[in-house]
């Protein structure tokens, strides 16, 4: 595997890789990398004829008061972890030349963006849009990877692509991969790491009040009381506060007070301890031939 720390390297290097026409897939991440995002790199092998990642801690999607300073990072075991699944290039650029004095631009994507964790963190989607506009234009890949966990990020990346023609000439498809989860059906995130164990039980409450009230909701019953009830059963597991537990169309992220028909997406975060959890799960209406069968005498 290539390590490209300058952009002359990895120009090069996915030039090599783009000769002949071939295909090639990008994973953009933070580092302390987990299974969540191997299985991002082994489904871009599948995909694509090469896979190149990146690494860097995106100080421009961090807030005042959060822990920009204390995420972990752990570059030569990431390397190491990245080599053994069969990625090709690593870009990992320090924030010098990510971003070189004088830098002045930043990209706002409206909609999707605001309300859930827009509302929260302040500021963190403009840092996602315009390092992910930065990382597609340096790596120019034919595919992107991402994780559904960050779901209103997914939704971000996809419009800014979408509204900024990345499509061509690279950028064919961004692909969103399940979410990774732990045996106890908690999100695997580098964040995890930081709960102390008594936290970390009491996390997985989480991934199982969601699926109750995905299952509520499904059955019919009234949204705003069910997650309200969702609301009640973290901060009674041992969740400090909730900042929000929404039901959401699953393409513009709109806020739904019913069940439509239309793929819909149960958006929740919550803090425990000193770390911030996110997580989602898809909701599945009841089709409208099925409603008409079950109405019949």
């Amino acid at each position: 595997m290539q390590i490209a720390n300058t952009l002359d390297v990895l120009r090069t290097g996915v030039d090599k890789l783009r000769s002949g026409g071939d295909t090639v897939a990008l994973v953009p991440t933070m580092g302390a990398l987990h299974e969540g995002h191997l299985t991002l790199v082994r489904r871009a092998r599948e995909v694509c004829d090469h896979v190149a990642a990146s690494i860097f801690v995106n100080p421009t999607q961090f807030g005042p008061n959060e822990d920009l300073d204390a995420y972990p990072r752990q570059m030569e075991e990431d390397a190491a972890m990245l080599a053994r699944e069969g990625c090709a290039l690593l870009w990992a650029p320090d924030v010098q030349v990510m971003y070189p004095d004088g830098f002045a631009t930043s990209i706002s994507v409206a909609g999707v963006s605001k309300g859930l964790c827009g509302a929260s963190r302040p500021g963190h989607f403009d840092g996602v849009a315009t390092v992910v506009c930065k990382l597609f234009n340096q790596v120019r890949p034919t595919h992107a990877f991402f994780g559904e966990k960050d779901y209103q990020q997914l939704a971000v990346i996809r419009t800014m692509a979408r509204d900024l023609d990345l499509s061509f000439p690279h950028v064919h498809s961004i692909i969103g991969v399940p979410t990774v989860r732990e045996e106890d059906g908690l999100a695997m995130s580098s964040r995890n790491r930081y709960l102390s164990a008594e936290h970390r039980n009491a996390a997985a409450t989480l991934p199982r009040e969601m699926q109750e009230a995905i299952a509520r909701i499904e059955d019919g019953q009234d949204v705003t009381p069910t997650l309200g009830a969702l609301e009640d059963a973290l901060l009674g597991a041992g969740f400090s506060s909730v900042d929000y537990a929404s039901l959401v169309d699953a393409a513009s992220l709109a806020p739904l007070s019913a069940l439509e028909q239309r793929p819909a997406r149960l958006l929740v975060a919550a803090r425990i301890g000193t770390t911030r959890l996110i997580d989602n799960m898809a909701v599945e209406a009841a089709s409208q031939a099925t409603c008409m069968l079950t109405r019949r005498p």
